[in-house]
């Protein structure tokens, strides 16, 4: 790891790419923090303590604001839905757009967080989607456990005591909440990021009239369940994303196979979670022309 200048924003070039693995493997479970710590301690140099090392990685949710709150173009509640198949009433922060057009009114989009609840990084990407014009709507999958908790470690434990088909059913139920919202034009899409980009995944699956899917570095589904999918995918992945990147080999083969709509985009030089500002594995310039791309194969495929 090179020097830390507290003076300035740490990116992922202030780390060795080991390291940055390493914290991959803890952020999702597959290493303990224990193990994190006692592995990341041959950094620990000059003074530097390799708990300091997994609090710079960590997220900083200081950072984690591009449209404020009360953005006059923007105005969101948080509401609660059903999800009967799932963990119960769900808490779901929802944000429109203020400037609505009646005779052009506009498409839905849900937003599925990582998987360590609806934290203020989510939040935001709620709000920048409505910013955009969309109705916007990101559930918290924490809810049945008194919602996320404030911090990424508590929410990451959290989320892991939940049942797996429980959750996901809840973000189903999210769908269908928005399916039936008064006010939109008739068209849900999804995007989600880590966790959230698997479940994108799995909504297209289980629902062809899904108008649009973009998964951030998501699981995908299983090659046989590419048949079903009929929403036009952006698939966005991350270069140094060995875990993911895994995956889409097989993946790709069934799109190609089944004749699916899809735009792939790998973005060179960038890790798992390039998209997430409050982390120095945030890539601006790859996190930027996500987004818009984003945005553009949403107002492509949803709109009125």
């Amino acid at each position: 790891m090179n020097d830390l200048t507290p003076q300035r924003r740490l990116t992922a070039k202030d780390f060795d790419q080991e390291l940055l693995d390493l914290y991959d493997y803890y952020a999702h479970g597959k290493i303990s923090k224990r193990e994190f710590l006692d592995q990341a301690g041959k950094w620990a140099v000059g003074g530097l303590t390799a708990a300091a090392i997994l609090g710079t990685l960590s997220p900083n949710y200081a950072l984690a604001q591009q449209v404020a709150d009360d953005d006059p173009d923007i105005m969101g509640e948080d509401i609660v839905y059903p999800s009967p198949d799932g963990t119960g009433d769900i808490t779901a922060y929802l944000v429109r757009p203020t400037n609505i057009d009646p005779d052009r009114p506009p498409a839905a989009v849900l937003v599925v967080h990582e998987n360590r609840g609806l934290n203020p990084y989510i939040r935001d990407v709620v709000r920048r989607l409505a910013k955009a014009g969309f109705i916007a709507m990101g559930p918290d999958g924490l809810s049945s456990l008194g919602g996320y908790p404030g911090t990424d470690d508590e929410g990451r434990e959290m989320q892991r005591t939940l049942d797996r088909d429980a959750l996901l059913n809840d973000f189903f139920a999210g769908f269908e909440y928005l399916q039936a919202l008064d006010g939109t034009n008739g068209k849900v899409g999804a995007t989600g990021f880590c966790y959230g980009g698997g479940v994108v995944n799995k909504l297209a699956v289980a629902y062809p009239e899904m108008a649009a899917g973009v998964p951030f570095y998501g699981a995908s589904v299983d090659a046989d369940q590419v048949a079903q999918i009929e929403a036009p995918l952006m698939i966005q992945m991350a270069a140094l994303d060995q875990r993911i990147n895994a995956m889409w080999p097989e993946f790709h083969k069934a799109l190609e196979e089944n004749d699916k709509r899809y735009q792939a985009h790998i973005y060179p030089g960038v890790n798992h979670g390039f998209h997430n500002d409050t982390t120095p594995r945030y890539d601006e310039e790859a996190a930027m022309l996500a987004e818009e791309r984003m945005v553009a194969w949403f107002r492509t495929y949803m709109a009125g």
